[in-house]
């Protein structure tokens, strides 16, 4: 059957196109009757995904994801209300005591720079002060960490239909990412003033003056640091892991999509 196929191909090429053209469907009508195959209504398959997200139609070559019925309102809808979980359960936990002290995850530890300056308080019997100047930087973020909900609100409100797809059919961060890109300047020279305020308010300010103070003589060295700057990265940062550790949560555990709208948006997409 193979060599009579060939054989046919072969003639095709070297007769006229009416020619061709009975030949070929001669060759079909063989192929039908001896295998039942018809090749007149052959398709080629595609490996391309297409789904229908509202009046749209979105191609996801090779993917898993079925978005289904979903409009471009719902998928921005339930990216929304992901991220305004993670926010309020994450700065809800970071500023209650021990937030921040007790989460080894987001915990300030002493600045790299005075990190010598533990080891050396503690050789002299002062390592109750060095962990008093840890606790109280800690405390100092607790406080000041509840001035990053409105900025947050903020760029959650005016995410884009184009930012939440681009979200949702991002990494398992990408939600995070998005608030990074939107709000870290404004983070920054928001916390700063409350950081320095929150600094003073727990006696931190006071207690890494005497800290810095006993070893500059200890040592006869003349340490500084910037504490509030210190603080205030270090409080961004643990907010952000907060952030990011609820919206790996949600993509990746359905049990995590507490609402019909997150297990309707999240489950759409299968990681």
């Amino acid at each position: 059957m193979k060599k009579t196929i060939f054989l046919a191909a072969g003639l095709l090429l070297s007769i006229s196109a009416q020619a061709q053209t009975q030949i070929l469907d001669i060759l079909k009508s063989t192929v039908k009757d001896r295998t039942g195959v018809d090749l007149n209504n052959v398709k080629t398959q595609s490996s391309t995904k297409t789904t229908t997200t509202g009046s749209t139609t979105t191609t996801y070559p090779n993917s898993n994801i079925n978005l289904g019925n979903l409009t471009s309102s719902t998928i921005s809808s339930g990216l929304k209300e992901a991220l305004s979980m993670g926010v309020t359960e994450g700065v809800k936990k970071l500023g209650a005591t021990d937030g921040f002290l007790k989460n080894e995850a987001v915990k300030i530890l002493m600045p790299e720079k005075l990190r010598k300056i533990d080891a050396t308080l503690r050789s002299v019997g002062l390592g109750s002060l060095a962990d008093q100047g840890v606790k109280l930087l800690n405390r100092a973020a607790e406080d000041a960490v509840t001035e990053a909900t409105p900025i947050f609100v903020n760029a959650i409100t005016s995410m884009t239909i184009t930012d939440a797809k681009n979200i949702l059919l991002g990494s398992n961060n990408a939600a995070t990412n998005y608030l990074q890109t939107k709000t870290q300047t404004q983070l920054f020279t928001a916390f700063q003033p409350k950081v320095q305020a929150s600094l003073s308010k727990v006696g931190a300010d006071t207690v890494w003056k005497n800290i810095i103070s006993k070893y500059n003589t200890f040592t006869g060295q003349s340490v500084t640091t910037d504490l509030n700057e210190y603080v205030t990265n270090e409080t961004i940062n643990g907010v952000f892991k907060m952030v990011a550790e609820k919206e790996t949560g949600i993509r990746n555990n359905s049990a995590l999509r507490t609402t019909t709208l997150l297990q309707k948006v999240f489950g759409a997409v299968k990681k």
